[in-house]
């Protein structure tokens, strides 16, 4: 009996980004702090919704965080967050009067007015 090599499937993203959010990672690391090696996206209790969306600077890894690798910089994504934001889209909005990222959220069972808060 021979042992047949183990293949493992890579596992898809928590989260996908578009090609703005790819780019305004990149930006943010360009810019970013010496000792930070990338930026998390974490869901803190906040907001008349419940959970708003938050993106910082992160200067060291969680093993329990999810990691998504981009061209211009590393994502990570808080664990205790992963299950609200599986499927979402992550991307990178500006216009005249604001700018921000914009999360299209399939979990989400409703927003709050501002936007700023969802629930699950």
């Amino acid at each position: 009996m021979t042992d047949a090599p183990t293949r493992t499937r890579q596992r898809p993203a928590a989260v996908n980004l578009t090609p703005s959010a790819h780019a305004r990672i990149a930006t943010l690391m360009a810019s970013a702090p010496a000792d930070a090696i990338g930026v998390k996206l974490s869901t803190p209790r906040r907001g008349c919704s419940g959970l708003a969306y938050s993106v910082d600077y992160v200067n060291a890894a969680n093993p329990m965080d999810e990691r998504i690798d981009t061209p211009g910089g590393t994502l990570f994504i808080d664990g205790a967050s992963v299950l609200y934001l599986i499927g979402s889209t992550m991307d990178w909005v500006e216009d005249d009067f604001q700018a921000g990222f914009v999360f299209a959220n399939p979990n989400a069972k409703g927003t709050c007015g501002c936007g700023e808060s969802f629930t699950i």
